[in-house]
């Protein structure tokens, strides 16, 4: 009897030991959860990145080329320059050619034909004058000769203007024909009748130097 006993207390040691161990071990703690991920980071990154992909990558430097000076803005500027250089040598007047312009018969001119010249002097460029009639307006300045004959000349249009005593007329060098002929003033008109009736000497009725 005792050896059953015995034997019933062998086999059930282990099971009691095992049911005491479970009772007095603590149970195993739960693991903490992770935080909760923070998805507005990965929105943050995401906006980071396409903001640097619109950003121009750093030290490259972009600039514009010049475009090349057209020709027309050339030809331009040489005008311009051509005009400077016109508008410079008209700036001021000689002497001389202010004495010249003092000469100059002005107002309404007739001439042949039944044409006529207006001439009036600049006023805002003493020494200069207005010429002009059917056709034709030039900007004349008084031009030294050596004869003492009074010429004005507008050096753009190739047009000249010359006085004498009695006569005037117009000429456009560019065009190589005579404009006006035969044009008196009052006062030419006058030395034009006095030549008339007094007529100067003829180189051939000189007497021959002996």
């Amino acid at each position: 009897m005792k050896t059953l006993i015995a034997s019933a207390l062998m086999l059930l040691a282990p099971a009691l030991a095992l049911a005491q161990s479970s009772t007095t071990q603590p149970a195993p703690k739960a693991a903490s959860k992770p935080a909760a991920k923070a998805q507005p980071a990965k929105q943050n990154t995401a906006k980071s990145t396409a903001a640097k992909s619109t950003k121009p990558a750093a030290g490259k430097t972009t600039v514009a080329k010049a475009s090349p000076t057209s020709s027309r803005t050339q030809l331009h500027s040489g005008a311009v320059q051509v005009a400077s250089g016109i508008a410079a040598a008209e700036a001021a007047l000689t002497p001389e050619e202010l004495a010249i312009a003092e000469r100059v018969h002005t107002g309404r001119i007739a001439c042949e034909l039944g044409a006529f010249v207006q001439v009036d002097a600049d006023p805002q460029s003493p020494g200069r004058f207005h010429v002009e009639g059917k056709g034709f307006k030039y900007h004349m300045a008084p031009v030294a000769t050596s004869t003492g004959t009074v010429r004005l000349e507008d050096q753009r249009a190739g047009a000249v203007w010359i006085q004498i005593a009695n006569k005037s007329m117009l000429m456009n060098q560019k065009l190589g024909q005579r404009m006006a002929d035969e044009c008196m003033s009052p006062a030419q008109v006058t030395v034009a009748e006095a030549i008339k009736k007094n007529p100067p000497p003829s180189l051939l009725d000189a007497p021959a130097p002996r």
